[in-house]
């Protein structure tokens, strides 16, 4: 059970995202949120206040009246569920959730407890709204999917449950729950916020972690495969480059491979004074998809580590507008639904993802060459060459997918355009973002399943499954299990699917 009471860490959210980890409000969240909604409800009574008697956007230049005020937030809700193309993902939508549930419970936002009592009940019971991966320009908040939210809250429109898409009202019935109240601005609460860019953006740190991983096993493995010498990766060479990611990548392999029976030692090879011939039958350096591995990855890694505090740090922001202050006894109003944060990180994000698809497509290539690799046949082909085709079809699917990610990877940050009559005149576009970058994500798995049956087929051609490190062998046989060795041309994409789902768990 885990406690939503002031911060919360990135590790303690994806333990509730993906772990399926229950939460409790601790007494202090209603303490603060009842004290925030209290005084915003005295505040406003006499006060022109944003979203509570005006108008939103640009007509919040007309008042409200005080009778049609409750009205007013089941309009902006409803008028605003204007969502479209995909359903995202369960784990997307409960992210979400629970990135808007937090950053309510810091009582900045004065809304009344029934709206976190319910977002509660919807993360500990599976309950997820259906969200549209299009609708949002990633200021004023994830306007239109937050919406959406908003709607299974108040009790309308869909949501998921139990893998299947279901009337709400159904959900509600079967589950004993009521809708959460509306009493000043709760609608506005809900909408205002970067929570979907953010949530999303968690399941993406989430998962280009995994995806670094394996492009560190996976790197080594090849390594061993080509007998490659070990001082590119060695302590020495990485600290003389001033670098964490890079100091972090090269120990990374190190420890990978540290009982591997196949990497060579330079001093043995070249520096013994021993080699005479005029054309040194080893090679003297690899490619340099083999050899800058730490070089290339590092600034994955460092990458990945500074999404993952901007990230921690949106979780526990108040992202709304406007701000109640208990402590200033005052409301500001303000800008802090704005998303540049993320969208820049996702931007960012899927640059190095893409640029680490672009190396597992190098070294695919590398095994699938025999000309550059000079060891292995054609396409890692174990039948008859010229009948048997091996991986040759799989790799036009490697690089066609690595292609569309250097494309995906335009920056959206940086692609604002104005609407909402120009008052919306510069926009964060981080849910695009974020959204785009979940696509690059999935892309880099699919070619990193294709690499990770190439190496497997590698290892087989060398007889080399037994002179691999212990990490390798792992890998290989947690692979073989999936797709055993194959020398007649059999249909390859169930067992690719498959590779890329045991990837991605």
């Amino acid at each position: 059970m885990q406690s939503i009471k002031a911060y919360l860490s990135l590790s303690d959210f994806k333990s509730i995202v993906f772990g399926k980890e229950q939460i409790i409000l601790d007494s202090e969240v209603y303490q603060r949120i009842t004290a925030s909604y209290e005084f915003l409800k005295q505040f406003s009574s006499d006060k022109i206040i944003y979203g509570v008697n005006t108008g939103f956007g640009p007509m919040a230049q007309y008042r409200i009246k005080q009778e049609d005020q409750i009205q007013l937030q089941y309009n902006l809700i409803r008028s605003h569920c204007a969502g479209i193309g995909d359903v995202l993902q369960p784990e997307m939508i409960k992210s979400a959730v629970l990135a808007r549930l937090n950053t309510l419970s810091l009582g900045k936002s004065g809304v009344n407890p029934t709206v976190i009592n319910l977002m509660q009940e919807f993360i500990n019971r599976d309950i997820y709204p259906v969200v549209y991966a299009h609708g949002s320009v990633g200021a004023s908040g994830d306007l239109v999917q937050l919406a959406h939210v908003a709607l299974a809250l108040i009790g309308e429109g869909e949501v998921i449950y139990k893998g299947e898409i279901k009337p709400t009202k159904e959900v509600f019935e079967i589950e004993g729950l009521e809708p959460m109240k509306i009493e000043i601005r709760e609608g506005l609460s809900i909408l205002n916020g970067t929570s979907v860019m953010t949530g999303v953006g968690v399941v993406n740190h989430e998962m280009a972690s995994k995806l670094l991983h394996w492009s560190v096993s996976f790197s080594s493995a090849i390594n061993e495969i080509v007998k490659a010498h070990d001082d590119h990766f060695s302590a020495t060479l990485n600290n003389a480059k001033l670098h964490e990611g890079q100091q972090k990548i090269a120990e990374m392999m190190r420890t990978h491979l540290q009982d591997s029976q196949l990497i060579k030692k330079r001093d043995v090879d070249f520096y013994s004074g021993n080699n005479q011939e005029e054309i040194f039958k080893d090679k003297v350096q690899e490619y340099y998809s083999i050899r800058c591995v730490p070089q290339i990855l590092g600034p994955v890694l460092e990458t990945l580590n500074n999404v993952g505090n901007v990230l921690e740090r949106e979780i526990n922001s108040a992202n709304d507008n406007p701000i109640v202050s208990i402590e200033e006894q005052n409301v500001f109003h303000g800008g802090n639904f704005h998303g540049d944060y993320i969208s820049l990180e996702m931007d960012k994000l899927k640059l190095v993802i893409t640029r680490l698809t672009m190396l597992a497509e190098r070294q695919l290539n590398y095994l699938l060459n025999s000309k550059i690799n000079e060891i292995l046949p054609p396409f890692v082909n174990m039948g008859k060459l010229g009948f048997n085709f091996g991986m040759q079809g799989a790799q036009f699917t490697a690089t066609s997918t690595t292609a569309e990610n250097q494309t995906l990877s335009t920056s959206m940050y940086v692609h604002s355009i104005p609407n909402n009559n120009d008052n919306q005149d510069i926009v964060s576009m981080g849910t695009n973002a974020a959204v785009i970058t979940n696509k690059v994500i999935t892309n880099a798995f699919e070619v990193l399943a294709i690499q990770a049956i190439t190496i497997m087929q590698a290892i087989d051609i060398l007889e080399q499954k037994d002179q691999v490190s212990s990490e390798t062998r792992k890998i290989y046989n947690q692979i073989r299990q999936i797709l055993p060795a194959f020398s007649d041309d059999a249909i390859l994409y169930p067992s690719i699917k498959k590779v890329k789902e045991f990837l991605m768990k």
